[in-house]
């Protein structure tokens, strides 16, 4: 006789599972080794993709704790914000921009007790550059569903290639997501990358569109452009369906759980919460001022690697 047995170990949502088909006299002996497993899952830290353990880091909150996971395959930033744990440079930091149904953010060094001289010159001093990082987004492995870590940085006019602020951090909680939403999303990331595209298009003509205004020849110059648009949609329609569109697994993950999908490809996410999402929402629904500043400050107490 052959039965089947089943066996499934969840770490942070994720499932892990052991299917194997054995002879009835092989039992007791496979029991023993499924105990042994679990004992061995049960002692070890989750693990992300490609098996390596994750590292965990705890924000104790005066509203809370909260405790986040932090992403191996974004090094850069992982390796960052660990640093920034262990020098203390998030022990005593205020959430000083929340936003209800979008997200939490905090991390500005700045904003810990007896740094307010240095807030201040940091507000009035634009070329006082805060140290950035490297992108690392990996859309759509990562999306900005509730509950996601990710680095806060400068917008595209002043900062085209996505490098994030080095401190700064936020943590999504946004709103749920129906098709229609959802829909509309992915074809505004498509027109996005289509205008992408073409303004690298015209970059790469400038000489000749300098050319063509010196010469007044205006009828030209549109002809150019409209080319140049034509090339720019048909080089974004071969590109795969996945670079704009939503899986059901993320459909879903939209509609139960809600995020920020205006998000997504935009910002490096380098980990999620496993733990305190409802110390996460309690923050968000804090009272602001016109600046989505707190009205009473809400700081993070101690940051601890785990």
């Amino acid at each position: 006789m052959v039965r089947t047995a089943f066996f499934s170990y969840f770490c942070n949502g994720i499932s892990i599972y052991t299917l194997n088909t054995l002879k009835k006299t092989d039992m007791r002996h496979t029991l023993s080794l499924l105990l042994m497993f679990t004992l061995l899952l049960t002692a070890t830290s989750c693990s992300g993709q490609n098996g390596e353990k994750e590292t965990e880091v705890e924000l104790e909150t005066t509203a809370g704790t909260i405790r986040v996971r932090l992403f191996n395959d974004t090094p850069i930033h992982r390796d960052n914000f660990i640093k920034n744990v262990q020098d203390g440079k998030y022990d005593g930091v205020t959430f000083h921009r929340v936003i209800r149904n979008f997200m939490i953010q905090t991390g500005d060094p700045n904003t810990r007790p007896g740094f307010e001289a240095e807030l201040a010159a940091a507000a009035k001093d634009s070329a006082n550059a805060v140290p950035t990082l490297k992108a690392e987004i990996l859309f759509p492995r990562y999306y900005h569903h509730r509950g996601v870590l990710a680095a806060a940085r400068e917008g595209d006019d002043v900062n085209p290639l996505k490098n994030s602020d080095a401190y700064q951090f936020y943590i999504v909680t946004g709103k749920f997501q129906n098709e229609q939403a959802l829909v509309e999303m992915e074809l505004m990331r498509k027109d996005a990358r289509v205008g992408q595209v073409f303004q690298e298009k015209l970059k790469s003509h400038a000489d000749a569109i300098d050319e063509m205004r010196k010469k007044r020849d205006m009828n030209g110059i549109s002809k150019l452009q409209e080319r140049l648009l034509d090339q720019a949609r048909m080089e974004v329609d071969d590109l795969p369906p996945s670079t704009f569109e939503y899986s059901p697994d993320m459909q879903r993950t939209y509609r139960s759980k809600g995020g920020a999908p205006w998000l997504d490809g935009e910002y490096t996410i380098f980990g999620e919460v496993v733990e305190g999402i409802k110390v996460v929402l309690d923050i968000e629904k804090a009272k602001t001022d016109d600046n989505d500043r707190p009205l009473k400050d809400i700081r993070i107490v101690k940051a601890r690697i785990l």
